[in-house]
């Protein structure tokens, strides 16, 4: 994994103690989502579909270091919207390395340079640069010209300054393995620190439905990538080798949505960062009374062809702990390429979709206008 021992070993450390306990269900990643503003609008994107009241929103300092003394969770990955749109996030940053967290921010690098000074270098800090692919995959997926060689110049500037930096890499229909395989290879090169991979989520939202992979299509297209890079041995990921076993089609797991639990403007998002199906005011609110069966995959239509490390990850992790010694021969001869898949999960007895996006706007929406001048109030509602 492309993470500095000091983080390991206090992951690890958390991940013994929550098992020795016999904790049933714990955090392990807090996806924090301190505002829904971006500075793009990518056609694969349901973060950004809210009225401009929802999307002025930002969470405070304080409530952002509260969801993590909440739920406790080593890891902190912050994302959006675009994060550096916030004007505090500096402040929120060095409140979460104080506690002891490795943090992972998450940016497009549209900001970057304009705001890194604001930052200093320190090992358990990750700027994480949003990259699918080559400069004409990415600015296909980010719908811009250009802006794959401001990441690129961001890195550039960011190794420059010492910081750690990784890539967040989001596969859509239509790639080519050969293709994804060269990027890998110059990203390599940069001399990052980690590279996040994973299959992009249906959001229903989205301004594009089309080219999203379906279960099937995900697992040749990461064993088609991985038999190109010695079982994906030749470039260094952020996620664990059973994470990365699992896109492959080697694994079966079920997802762990308390694994990486989100906070946003709305609350603790119910029942994960890909699904706002529901929030609840507090961590332990979210954990006992979230009914977790009713979601996944072979649970719920919208879970149907979902892969994304922020469900899955967990869900490995867990085997890795349980089956350390399985996932240390993943880790030495690499992620098989070829041979029969692992079976999948049945969706035959799922549940259809519910569609209650409009419904949670709303309630907001309300909630906003009861706290604002009545001269300031809008009416606004989604449709």
């Amino acid at each position: 994994m492309g993470l500095p021992m000091k983080a390991v070993a206090r992951i690890g450390a958390y991940i013994a103690g929550r098992h020795l306990s016999g904790a049933k269900r714990y955090p392990l990643v807090l996806m924090l989502e301190p505002l829904f503003r971006c500075n793009l609008a990518c056609a694969g994107c349901g973060k950004i579909d809210y009225p401009d009241d929802i999307l002025n929103q930002r969470l405070s300092f304080e409530a952002c270091m509260e969801a993590i003394d909440e739920c406790g969770a080593p890891v902190v990955s912050i994302a959006g919207g675009e994060p550096l749109l916030h004007r505090d996030l500096p402040r929120i940053v060095r409140g979460y390395l104080d506690r002891g967290k490795f943090v992972i921010l998450c940016t497009n690098a549209l900001l970057l340079t304009k705001k890194i000074d604001q930052y200093k270098p320190d090992p358990m800090f990750t700027w994480s640069i949003h990259l699918d692919g080559d400069k004409l995959m990415h600015d296909k997926s980010v719908c811009l010209d250009g802006v794959y060689e401001t990441a690129i110049a961001a890195i550039k500037l960011a190794k420059e300054r010492g910081f750690r930096v990784s890539i967040n890499c989001t596969l859509f229909q239509g790639a080519v393995p050969e293709r994804v395989a060269a990027f890998l290879d110059e990203m390599k090169a940069l001399g990052l620190d980690g590279t996040t991979i994973s299959p992009g989520y249906a959001y229903e939202r989205a301004p594009d439905q089309d080219h999203f992979l379906n279960r099937t299509k995900t697992k040749q297209l990461f064993r088609d990538i991985f038999a190109l890079g010695r079982g994906g041995k030749k470039w260094s990921f952020t996620q664990s080798t059973m994470f990365l076993d699992f896109l492959a089609g080697n694994q079966a797991y079920h997802c762990t949505p308390w694994g990486n639990p989100t906070r946003t403007v709305f609350g603790w998002q119910r029942p994960c960062y890909l699904l706002g199906e529901g929030y609840a005011k507090t961590f332990k609110e979210l954990m006992e009374e979230t009914d977790w069966d009713a979601y996944g995959v072979g649970n719920y239509e919208k879970c149907a062809d979902c892969m994304v490390h922020s469900g899955f990850e967990a869900s490995a992790v867990m085997d890795t702990v349980k089956h350390p010694i399985k996932a240390l021969g993943v880790t030495l001869r690499g992620v098989r390429t070829e041979g029969p898949m692992a079976p999948d999960i049945p969706i035959d007895n799922q549940r259809p979709a519910k569609f209650v996006f409009s419904g949670h706007v709303d309630a907001k929406l309300a909630e906003i206008r009861a706290s604002q001048p009545k001269a300031r109030r809008k009416v606004v509602s989604v449709a």
